[in-house]
């Protein structure tokens, strides 16, 4: 029977791709859609709701599926208040997640960062890392949380700092060896194809590191 997904994040970067992924995947039939902003993908699959994802949680009643992907994620450049920082890459992915505890979807992927962790001095490491623990509290059967690298790919919006990161990065990922070959930049199509994988056959840690993530898309 065709499986129904949530998408959290289609209409940015990595959310788009795995859209288009699951858009090709026979193994689903649905793909509901909750963004503030309208897909540019068009298929039967889809079903969107343009909502304030800041009020996720008043969307109960249609947030229901076999799994739910959160693709969620900002930047202090482009979201320099904190408050709404913290409403965005906390919020959103941990109301994601109690809704589908409430609902009974017991399969849920999220997005993180390479370096979370909640005692972390750096605001951004912390919030993410707050995020995690919140999400795990919530104890739903199937949790992966994915934390990337780097994320390269072609946006829409301009990124310069961003952009000189990753020039630099290019380079570096030759010196990235054993240990730190997590550290090289990762492409959002790869994280993509992984979440798709991971979805569909599980994968034996929580939380999945930059280079095994290049390992299951591969």
């Amino acid at each position: 029977m065709p499986k129904t997904a949530i998408i959290l994040g289609a209409t940015g970067l990595t959310g788009n791709y795995l859209l288009k992924q699951l858009i090709s995947d026979a193994d689903y039939g649905k793909i509901i859609l909750f963004s503030r902003n309208k897909t540019a993908e068009e298929s039967e699959k889809i079903e969107e709701h343009l909502i304030d994802l800041f009020e996720l949680g008043k969307h109960r009643d249609t947030f229901k599926a076999d799994v739910a992907f959160c693709c969620i994620g900002t930047t202090q450049r482009k979201t320099p208040n904190k408050e709404i920082y913290r409403k965005v890459d906390y919020g959103i992915p941990v109301t994601a997640a109690k809704l589908c505890k409430e609902n009974g979807i017991d399969r849920f992927l999220v997005i993180s960062a390479l370096g979370a962790n909640a005692n972390s001095k750096i605001y951004y490491n912390r919030l993410k890392g707050e995020m995690q623990n919140s999400v795990l509290q919530q104890e739903i059967k199937n949790t992966y949380i994915f934390q990337p690298s780097l994320i390269t790919g072609k946006r829409e919006e301009k990124r310069p700092m961003e952009f000189l990161g990753k020039q630099l990065m290019k380079v570096a990922n030759f010196l990235m060896f054993g240990p730190l070959k997590k550290y090289r930049s990762i492409h959002a199509n790869t994280i993509a194809k992984a979440m798709q994988r991971v979805a569909k056959n599980g994968y034996e840690k929580i939380k999945i590191a930059s280079d095994e993530i290049k390992e299951i898309a591969e």
